[in-house]
């Protein structure tokens, strides 16, 4: 019986333009999609834009516009975008939708009405000339250490002595958005308990709606501990919906936000005749999920308690992929890699990325990176020299297909059998697998053409009917083959599809069109399906990548609590760092909170001594209320010990035997309480909102990172 399945991808945030960053998720969901439809499953598409958030109210100030003029551009830029790429939605809409709003109020009626919401209040500096709060990484005044006092440090530890404290403690503060002197204020704010749903959430994750390795993570991370309490308010001014029951108070862009999944679905029902309640209320319907890892926790963590909630269905499986990285490093502005979709266009085909994306996209949270040799090797080899090679070789021989198909060796019947399989990986996927296994039949197919030299049999075809016969015989396999290719490719693929459908006559409709060949049928005039991948293009495409802006305005303020709610011990599973929050994702909250600093060069990069160091021990430092002692091992009988400013995001006893990555040529600093002897490093703005870093699965204590 055909499936029904509604799916979604993260929704782009309104203030950036779409990077190839982005291009990772909804060109994998995309590819997930027509995979589903092709294998005859009823499978919707809906995605929308994030627009709420501090970012884009700082943005709609600079530029002197209202924030829908910025959501109405950027919508049209964004759907621009994904249209030139071939990404199909059903319905594209946006989070400041009516709909969603009604939606919004429906999630908060049912939190309220059962016992779910509490209310406290926050504490925090305010800038009275910004009119905002401010999180710790927008104050900087003098340390508060008395054995230090250096001027200009940002609010939650000091550059020069590595004393931690919060934003209240530094001495003469300033608000870097204004130059005004904070002052301190309290306001209400509206929490979401989350502890009451432990033991749902701890048997939720475990069932199957996200990979082992995720899950594994979870239970190790986050459910580990007592769940805190979220904060889902924002006090004005603040641009988003305003809590019914709360006025002055803004609902967090993270509680509007993907509900938007839902009121997009409702749209495209509205539109289309359907309920909305079959798709989002109906356990039959399968609803898949396609984001980020760096947002694994919200759509884990806080979606599904909100959906139980309020009565509407969990989702069947929440798809998590990694980070981009180009040539092996951080998409970077300077270097030419931080690239728009737009500049990619001016100057490369999509098919290119569509199928150098599906060639490294596996079902586990994985890295990829864009090695732009590698790129162009592999479109180069596998697309032209192996794929669209078979086409091009035969299809100018013959005006037909051969009226029966001629003894091949076996080799349409093998590529048939392949069908279960390469299905399989495009459902769990994994891509990466189903592209090896198409590419081995490429290359079975692409021996027996180079065996059969249809050209050599070409110029005595005219004179001798034995070798015209045994032409059109060679030239039925070989597009045979080739349009088998290009139904098992659609999914990445679509136009070389409809190129293949349109040679031949029989246009490729569905999964099982690859299970028997066509014959009889006239062979129409070869046009050309793609070209090679140009090293001058690529080199082109990367200056145009020097030449623009991440994003059309960086946030100039966060107005959410410096302290916030929920303890995050990574924003991910490998416990990177988030490419979001160093250059590529103009989206997150990150990069709105915590702009980028200053580029410096590789020389003063590599004199600093990354290692990766046990944790031997870890104890609390009675005497600071932030610091933990830590002891490290970094293999052997070598040992230092670090202060780190954690304490307000993990319990000693939660580091011992964990790995971390530690500064460790930094020169000793004598404190209060002992000498440091190193940094560990972590992602953050301070107070919850830490979390260590820690290194992929095989490294040892000792390594050195590069």
């Amino acid at each position: 019986m055909p499936r029904r399945i509604l799916t979604t991808s993260a929704l782009p945030y309104v203030n950036g333009h779409i990077h190839l960053g982005h291009l990772v998720e909804y060109l994998q969901t995309d590819i997930w999609v027509r995979f589903q439809r092709l294998a005859g499953n009823r499978c919707v598409y809906v995605c929308a834009d994030d627009t709420h958030g501090t970012a884009t109210m700082i943005r709609a100030r600079q530029e002197g516009r209202s924030e829908q003029e910025i959501i109405r551009d950027m919508a049209k830029a964004h759907q621009d975008d994904f249209a030139a790429f071939d990404i199909r939605f059903d319905h594209y809409g946006s989070t400041d939708s009516s709909s969603n709003q009604v939606l919004v109020n429906e999630f908060w009626a049912a939190l309220r009405a059962a016992g779910r919401v509490v209310e406290k209040d926050v504490t925090q500096l305010f800038d009275p000339k910004a009119g905002t709060f401010l999180a710790d990484r927008f104050v900087r005044g003098t340390c508060p250490n008395p054995a230090c006092r250096s001027p200009d440090q940002p609010g939650d530890s000091c550059d020069k002595c590595g004393t931690t404290y919060s934003p209240t403690d530094l001495i003469d503060p300033v608000s870097t958005l204004s130059g005004a002197k904070p002052e301190l204020r309290s306001a209400r704010h509206y929490f979401v308990q989350l502890e009451p749903f432990h033991a749902f959430l701890d048997q939720w994750t475990q069932s199957g709606a996200v990979h082992p390795d995720i899950a594994k993570w979870l239970k190790n991370t986050f459910l580990a501990d007592a769940l805190r309490d979220w904060d889902v308010s924002r006090p004005a001014p603040y641009f988003g919906f305003e809590i019914p029951d709360a006025p002055g108070n803004y609902f967090y862009v993270w509680l509007d936000a993907p509900i938007g999944y839902i009121a997009a679905t409702r749209d495209w029902c509205n539109a289309t005749g359907e309920d909305y309640r079959r798709w989002w209320k109906d356990p039959s319907c399968e609803v898949h999920h396609f984001i980020g890892k760096d947002i694994t926790y919200f759509h884990t963590l806080f979606w599904p308690a909100m959906l139980q909630t309020a009565g509407y269905a969990l989702p069947k499986q929440v798809h998590i992929h990694g980070f981009l990285t180009v040539d092996g490093e951080k998409m970077s502005k300077s270097k030419g890699t931080f690239i728009r979709a737009r500049t990619y266009l001016e100057h490369l085909d999509p098919a290119y990325l569509r199928y150098f994306y599906a060639s490294k996209l596996t079902a586990k949270a994985e890295d990829i990176d864009l090695n732009l040799e590698e790129f162009a090797a592999k479109v180069n080899s596998d697309l032209i020299g192996k794929v669209v090679n078979l086409a091009s070789r035969t299809a100018r021989f013959i005006p037909a297909l051969s009226a029966v198909y001629p003894d091949d060796g076996g080799l349409f019947a093998a590529g048939a059998a392949e069908s279960a399989a390469i299905a399989q990986a495009y459902d769990e996927g994994d891509f990466n697998q189903a592209m090896r296994r198409i590419m081995a039949l490429a290359d079975r197919a692409n021996e027996y053409v180079e065996k059969a030299a249809p050209w050599a049999l070409k110029k005595s075809a005219a004179t001798n009917p034995a070798d015209a016969e045994r032409l059109a015989q060679v030239c039925t396999v070989s597009l045979n083959l080739f349009r088998q290719l290009a139904g098992y490719l659609a999914p990445v693929l679509p136009r070389l599809a409809d190129q293949a459908g349109t040679l031949l006559g029989r246009p490729i409709a569905a999964w099982s069109n690859a299970d028997a060949p066509v014959v009889g049928v006239p062979v129409a005039g070869f046009a050309r399906m793609l070209d090679r991948v140009d090293p001058a293009k690529v080199a082109a495409m990367v200056a145009g990548g020097r030449l623009e802006d991440p994003a059309p305005a960086k946030a100039a303020a966060a107005t959410g609590s410096s302290t916030a709610p929920i303890t995050v011990p990574a924003h991910e599973v490998e416990l990177t760092v988030p490419l979001d929050e160093i250059e590529t994702e103009s989206d997150s909250a990150a990069l709105r909170d915590e702009p980028l600093a200053a580029v410096i060069d590789f020389a003063a990069f590599s004199r600093v001594d990354l290692r990766v160091a046990e944790v031997l021990a870890a104890e609390d430092v009675p005497k600071a209320k932030k610091i933990i002692k830590l002891t490290l091992g970094l293999g052997g009988s070598e040992r230092r010990t670090v202060f780190a400013g954690i304490k307000s995001a993990y319990k000693p006893e939660q580091l011992v035997g964990r790995l971390i990555v530690f500064v460790a040529n930094l020169e000793p600093r004598k404190m209060s309480f002992g000498v440091s002897e190193g940094m560990a490093l972590a992602a953050g703005l301070g107070e919850q909102e830490i979390f260590l870093l820690s290194p992929d699965t095989g490294a040892k204590p000792g390594m050195r990172i590069h």
